[in-house]
């Protein structure tokens, strides 16, 4: 078994993130210690330790030494604890701010939007009062002579 790795983000945000970070060696450091603090080895690490302590007898009850120990542990945890939610809040601004970015580009993209549709609708009533202007103006077509039906009709029928 080992220590549980990171996934990779797919944000593209949070990648560049994530390798601003890495570029540090005390972020990776930090990172490492969360990492490690936050997995069911640290626990399982520590009731083995404290197993030990007591049954090898290093020293005896009230164990002083050892509440000093865990006291000075339980003092940086709770600052790698601190420094793990300022991270997951770095990478929530991060994540607002690149959401941020994306609705604004998408507002702008809705206003030049609205702006050609504006333009189609002025552009249609231009041609439609153009259309509607021209067939007021035309003279109506000259009605069209009936045309001939083949068959005998009055004319050609033969005088008696």
């Amino acid at each position: 078994m080992s220590v549980q790795t990171l996934s990779v983000p797919s944000n593209p945000a949070l990648l560049q993130h994530a390798e601003e970070r890495a570029q540090k060696v005390q972020n990776r450091i930090a990172d490492a210690i969360t990492r490690f603090a936050g997995s069911m080895w640290f626990v399982y690490i520590h009731v083995l330790w404290f197993v030990a302590w007591i049954a090898f007898e290093v020293e005896h009850y009230p164990f002083g030494l050892l509440t000093m120990i865990v006291s000075l542990e339980a003092i940086f945890l709770s600052t790698f604890v601190m420094i793990s939610q300022n991270r997951a809040d770095g990478k929530r601004q991060i994540l607002a701010d690149h959401q941020w970015q994306i609705v604004q580009e998408e507002e702008g993209q809705n206003e030049e939007l609205i702006r050609l549709s504006n333009q189609i609708l002025e552009l249609t009533r231009a041609i439609h009062a153009m259309t509607s202007a021209r067939a007021d103006a035309e003279p109506p077509a000259p009605a069209a002579a009936p045309t001939q039906t083949s068959g005998p009709g009055p004319a050609d029928t033969p005088a008696p």
